[in-house]
């Protein structure tokens, strides 16, 4: 059963926008550093994106200047703005928590789906 829960992917073209959430019931996320990670097929997964605790952010090269990683604390949620997306972002995308920049913690979603086409 996965602990946390992503929402907001979809189908868009190519030069769209998509925001994903990321929350939790029954667990407070603001203790946790978070991430979003995604997989496309034949790939390794990936680190997209990274927020922590106190709200400093990394992002993979990839996602640098056209990706956004924040978090609501009082909504108990972590969202990934996507801006200007690419086929190659193609992806089920990932909800991570409790790890650090270089390490996968143990929390995960049960990935939302992003397609990138036209």
């Amino acid at each position: 059963q996965a602990q946390l829960v992503e929402s907001g992917g979809g189908l868009v073209q190519p030069g769209g926008s998509l925001r994903l959430s990321c929350t939790a019931s029954g667990r407070t996320l603001r203790i946790y550093n978070m991430a979003w990670y995604r997989q496309a097929p034949g790939k390794q997964r990936e680190l997209v994106a990274y927020i922590a605790r106190a709200g400093s952010t990394n992002y993979a090269d990839s996602a640098r200047g056209r990706f956004t990683i924040s978090r609501d604390n009082a909504k108990n949620t972590v969202y990934l703005q996507m801006d200007s997306l690419k086929p190659e972002d193609t992806a089920v995308y990932f909800c991570n928590g409790g790890g650090n920049i270089n390490t996968e913690g143990p929390l995960w979603g049960q990935g939302t789906q992003v397609t990138v086409s036209s």
